[in-house]
C-alpha cells in the first residue's frame, strides 16, 4: 500500500481510544461545566510566578485535540518566556490602545498593559494557505470568492476550538486566562513576526495568556438561556432591529465586558 493511501492510524486502536460515558450521565458533565463556569478572564497577573514546563505541555495537549475543517489542525502556537520579547508585544498593544482613544473609536479596550504581567504566553498562529483543504474551486469566479470565503471562517473556527480547548485546559488546571483579540491588523504581524522568527506566509490570530491573577477575578454577566435557544426555527422576539442593536452597543457593551451581573441594568 502506498504512503497516499496508508491510513494515518490504526482503526482498531483508534476506536479504543473513544471513551465516552453512557448517555445522560452527569459525572463529567458536571466536572466539565465547572470547568466552563470558572474560565475567567483576568487583564493583570501575579507576574512572580512561574509557569512548569509540564503545564504548557498539558495545555497543548488539550489544544490539539480539538476538531478541525477537514482534520487540518492549522495551528500553531509559540510559547513565549523571554521577559523582553513580552514586553515588546505588550508596548505595541499599548500604542494600538493609545490609538483608538485619539481615533474616538469609543470602545472600552482593555489595559493592555496587563500582558507583560502574564507567567503564561502564548501566541496563537495558523496558515492561511490551509483554506485549500476546504471546498474550494481556484478558478477565480464569484463562486469561487464565496467558497474561499466560507474556507477562512472554517479554518479560523478551527483555530478558535483549538484556542478553547487550551483555555479550558488552563482553567483545570487552577488559572486565569486572557484571550487578547483584535490582533489581525497589517501592523500587528509587522510588529510581531520578527519578535517570534514567524514566517510571512503564518498569520498570528490572537494571544493566549494565562496565570494567577494579581487579584480577585469576578464572573461576568452571560445572556440567560431562554435568550439564546431557538427551537425548530428561529424565534422572532430574539431577533434586534438596527435601533436596538446600535443602543445596546452603545450604552450595555462597555458594562458587560468589564463588570459583572450585579452592575449590569
Amino acid at each position: 500500500m502506498s504512503d497516499a493511501t496508508t491510513p494515518a492510524v490504526d482503526l482498531e486502536q483508534a476506536e479504543e481510544q473513544v471513551d465516552l460515558p453512557p448517555i445522560g450521565s452527569r459525572e463529567r458533565y458536571d466536572a466539565l461545566m465547572q470547568v466552563l463556569r470558572n474560565r475567567v478572564t483576568v487583564r493583570k497577573f501575579d507576574e512572580t510566578f512561574a509557569v512548569p514546563d509540564e503545564h504548557y505541555d498539558l495545555i497543548l495537549e488539550a489544544a490539539r485535540h480539538a476538531p478541525s475543517g477537514a482534520n487540518s489542525q492549522p495551528w500553531h502556537y509559540v510559547v513565549v518566556r523571554d521577559v523582553t520579547i513580552k514586553q515588546r508585544i505588550t508596548d505595541y498593544f499599548v500604542e494600538e490602545q493609545r490609538f483608538r482613544a485619539k481615533a474616538k473609536m469609543k470602545f472600552p479596550t482593555p489595559d493592555y498593559r496587563g500582558l507583560a504581567t502574564a507567567p503564561g504566553f502564548i501566541v496563537v498562529c495558523s496558515d492561511m494557505r490551509w483554506v485549500n483543504a476546504f471546498p474550494v474551486l481556484n478558478d477565480g469566479s464569484d463562486l469561487d470568492r464565496m467558497y474561499k470565503e466560507n474556507a477562512e471562517r472554517i479554518l479560523l473556527q478551527s483555530v478558535a476550538a483549538s484556542t478553547m480547548s487550551a483555555h479550558l485546559a488552563a482553567a483545570a488546571l487552577g488559572y486565569n486566562v486572557w484571550w487578547v483579540t483584535a490582533i489581525g491588523q497589517e501592523n500587528a504581524q509587522k510588529a510581531m513576526k520578527p519578535l517570534l522568527g514567524i514566517p510571512d506566509e503564518i498569520s498570528v490570530l490572537d494571544i493566549f495568556l494565562f496565570g494567577p491573577p494579581a487579584q480577585k477575578p469576578y464572573k461576568r454577566w452571560h445572556k440567560p438561556l431562554d435568550e439564546i435557544v431557538n427551537r425548530d426555527c428561529f424565534e422572532p422576539e430574539h431577533f434586534m432591529s438596527d435601533d436596538e442593536l446600535d443602543d445596546w452597543i452603545k450604552n450595555r457593551c462597555h458594562r458587560v465586558m468589564y463588570k459583572d451581573a450585579s452592575k449590569v441594568d
